[in-house]
């Protein structure tokens, strides 16, 4: 129902309020400013150079020669096209919400969901007793916002992006689907089981306590139509770029027939495409929710939804040429990260570049790294004007040496992880 939502939103008048624009220390001002404080979290956002980078980081198929294929940025423009009109509908603050959804994929390594578990498998082999066990994208993308991401000032001093609590934890909380245990270790699982009426949960907590994507729910009504927008806007979209690399063959599409018979009850009339799908998923939960139910899709739409998860799990994100290309991007990310691994000695007493000289691209972007987030070079920390930036990682101790390395490699695109590799392998 249209506006059902305005008693709950995130607005001045409501008891969230306060919390929802915390902010770790404020924000320079500005005195001409008619901005709200979700909306500069919008630009903040969309200034930053993880949100850039998302236009050469894969969504799903690796095709960087193919303008067509949806590449990490265009998944990130449809889910915040779909959150805005969803809450724009319903009555709640889309300021809020299109900020959580354009931020929300900037933790995504290199290679989509194979680098995120290939990171996660280099973490899981550290045994000191402070070294992190597992790399999450929610959580990194949470941790790029706090302490990787700049900006500048006024005073063209470095800053981090300072985020507003609400938006930090919807980046956090956006999705349930992460990396599962079996007997062939960590791998991400897709098909995951659709939360249907939805609710925010009711305390503010320290986000950095939360373990696992599927044990948070956001804190935000806000948060939540982002959750969903984030389901709703790559189901068709992935069976589109699977169309268009015959991915799917003639047993596939039977199935996908069968799965629009059985949850509406006829063969004919229901396109499985992108812009059908979105604009009927959007209508069904606006239709069905209120605050009383939750975020609700009717019963044939929720068995729909979740029957096109385990689809696109079964016949598309485990075709045998994307576990191809997950060797692939396994085979980089590790050669990659042995390569600064082995460097440690070097990096300890500041010769970087010496033990990089056989690879100058790799070298002259990690010894920024170690400038701008170490106690690396003090003075060209200060000469960068990266002196309000906290120290991140300290590398006089390995632990955090290693944690240094695998989050500058998850801050790369493909292009320039490809680019490094190739220095590598190459004499």
């Amino acid at each position: 129902m249209k506006d059902a939502f305005v008693s709950v939103s995130c607005q001045e008048k409501s008891p969230l309020w306060q919390q929802g624009i915390q902010r770790s220390s404020a924000l320079y001002p500005r005195g001409n400013d008619i901005r709200s404080e979700f909306e500069r979290d919008y630009t903040r956002i969309l200034h930053s150079e993880a949100y850039r980078r998302l236009k050469h980081k894969t969504q799903i198929f690796f095709a960087p020669q193919n303008d067509h294929v949806c590449t990490r940025m265009e998944h990130v423009a449809h889910v915040t096209s779909v959150a805005a009109t969803i809450t724009k509908y319903l009555g709640l603050n889309q300021q809020l919400a299109t900020a959580i959804a354009l931020g929300h994929d900037i933790g995504h390594p290199p290679f989509a969901h194979a680098g995120e578990e290939c990171l996660n498998s280099l973490l899981k082999q550290k045994e000191g007793k402070n070294a992190p066990k597992k790399f999450w994208h929610q959580r990194n993308g949470l941790f790029f916002a706090d302490y990787i991401e700049t900006l500048q000032d006024p005073e063209e001093q470095a800053k981090n992006l300072d985020l507003t609590y609400a938006v930090r934890d919807g980046i956090l909380s956006h999705s349930s689907s992460g990396l599962s245990s079996s007997s062939h270790g960590d791998t991400y699982h897709a098909s995951i089981v659709l939360p249907n009426g939805l609710k925010p949960r009711k305390e503010a907590i320290d986000l950095y306590e939360i373990s696992q994507a599927s044990s948070l729910q956001p804190f935000t009504w806000e948060g939540c139509v982002v959750k969903l927008a984030n389901i709703i806007a790559y189901i068709g979209r992935d069976i589109e770029d699977a169309r268009r690399y015959q991915i799917l063959d003639m047993g596939a599409y039977r199935q996908l027939q069968e799965i629009v018979a059985s949850c509406f009850g006829f063969t004919v009339g229901k396109t499985v495409n992108t812009t059908v799908l979105i604009n009927d998923l959007i209508v069904d939960l606006c239709q069905q929710s209120s605050p009383e139910t939750g975020l609700l899709f009717s019963p044939e739409y929720y068995k729909f939804i979740q029957e096109l998860i385990n689809f696109n799990a079964s016949h598309i994100y485990n075709h045998w040429r994307l576990e191809e290309f997950k060797h692939y991007a396994f085979n980089i990310i590790k050669t990659i990260y042995r390569t600064l691994i082995q460097s440690y000695p070097f990096v300890q007493n500041r010769k970087t570049r010496l033990a990089l000289k056989q690879y100058p691209r790799l070298s002259v972007s990690f010894e920024n790294w170690l400038v701008k987030y170490t106690a690396y070079d003090p003075q060209q920390k200060e000469r960068l004007r990266f002196s309000h930036i906290p120290t991140v990682f300290d590398i006089s101790d390995r632990e955090s040496y290693e944690k240094c390395v695998i989050e500058y490699i998850s801050g790369m695109t493909d292009q320039f992880a490809i680019a490094v590799h190739g220095e590598i392998i190459s004499f």
